[in-house]
């Protein structure tokens, strides 16, 4: 039997931060029936940047204690997603960088209203495939917070 890299492997929640949104310390449930990602985002409004299509919008980042942080990131497209209680709803996709444990890697988020949900970031499967995580289902928190400066330097 193949002994498995304890660097590969994540819990079902897990503590991530979106650098490239400046982002840090939020947590994330891991979702291997959803393909897609989700970020809890509002006041989403698409914008045009050197010719090209971008949103501005604000992430929702603490459950117990709110925390908002403005965003702006290039619009890869706009999907038709089918959420987990059969809603088809239009959403903006983007691509950021995500930081799980040591390991950096671009990942496409959906940006939707997640308000009545637990965690404010979901971790689809796609995302799980290209950063070749595996998942034990019966731990969380298993990787440390990634330790990732913002562009604004803080941590």
């Amino acid at each position: 039997m193949k002994k498995l890299d304890p660097h590969t492997v994540i819990g079902l929640r897990e503590w991530i931060a979106l650098p490239d949104l400046g982002v840090v310390g939020l947590r994330a449930k891991v979702d291997t029936g959803a393909s897609t990602s989700a970020l809890h985002a509002t006041d989403i409004s698409e914008f045009e940047r050197d010719g090209q299509r971008w949103v501005r919008f604000t992430a929702h980042l603490g459950t117990l204690v709110q925390r908002r942080h403005r965003c702006e990131a290039p619009l890869v497209t706009r999907k038709l997603i089918k959420s987990s209680n059969g809603q088809v709803q239009t959403r903006y996709v983007v691509r950021t960088l995500l930081a799980l444990g040591s390991h950096v890697w671009p990942v496409e988020f959906t940006l939707t209203c997640r308000k009545t949900m637990r965690y404010r970031l979901l971790l689809g499967s796609k995302a799980l495939v290209d950063g070749q995580w595996l998942i034990d289902p019966s731990r969380t928190y298993i990787q440390d917070k990634p330790q990732i400066l913002t562009s604004s330097g803080a941590q």
